[in-house]
């Protein structure tokens, strides 16, 4: 896929391929640190970024439009070749199912990509909710990070359970701590604090171009 989000299966034939979903809105070097260290330790040809469309957990009247979070991500992969985009989600129209995602992901790809799917272990610990996780659980290699700091017996367990009842192919990661989330920043933006540092600078100027987390945007 190239930064418009449009498949070019001839280059990616038989790659190691990760994939991160979200809302992004919006990315932060939150994100793109994790994108990194998944791509550096699992020697990924290719990370995707998919920006969720109707997610099934969250409203929808609180998530910017799709095309100018699809913008901010452009703006900030843009300098990362191993960084694509994909709007497949958005572009499905409906709401977002992960296994849906990997089962179109599939077929675009006939088979010879190995999906990583990368994410943090708070979302990791309701994939019990996920729609078919079961079968979820058999068609990609799961990358669960989790911050150093943290004491992960529950989690250890969880990934021990999920990998002797289904065969699971789970991996946990730990990564240094950072304190960056999405919603840490429209927070700050709407109580007009700076959010320098927290995401790309051209991220941050899009933002505030656009109005986005106020009450004008």
């Amino acid at each position: 896929m190239d930064k418009n989000g449009d498949l070019n299966t001839e280059t990616l034939r038989g790659n190691r391929i990760g994939i991160m979903g979200g809302t992004f809105d919006p990315i932060h070097y939150g994100h793109l640190f994790i994108a990194q260290t998944a791509s550096d330790k699992f020697d990924l040809d290719k990370v995707l970024f998919i920006p969720t469309g109707k997610p099934p957990h969250k409203r929808r009247n609180i998530i910017t439009d799709s095309g100018k979070r699809i913008d901010m991500l452009r703006l900030a992969v843009e300098n990362n070749p191993k960084f694509d985009i994909s709007t497949i989600e958005i572009t499905r129209g409906k709401t977002s199912y992960t296994i849906d995602t990997i089962k179109e992901l599939q077929q675009y790809y006939d088979g010879v990509a190995k999906f990583y799917f990368i994410m943090g272990s708070d979302a990791f610990k309701y994939i019990e909710t996920w729609k078919n996780y079961k079968e979820l659980l058999k068609m990609a290699r799961f990358i669960v990070m989790t911050r150093q700091i943290l004491k992960n017996g529950s989690l250890d367990k969880k990934i021990e359970l999920l990998i002797k009842k289904y065969k699971a192919d789970i991996i946990k990661v730990e990564i240094p701590f950072l304190d960056i989330s999405s919603t840490i920043i429209r927070q700050r933006v709407r109580e007009g604090s700076s959010i320098k540092y927290l995401l790309p600078e051209d991220v941050e100027e899009y933002i505030f171009k656009n109005k986005l987390y106020t009450d004008e945007g």
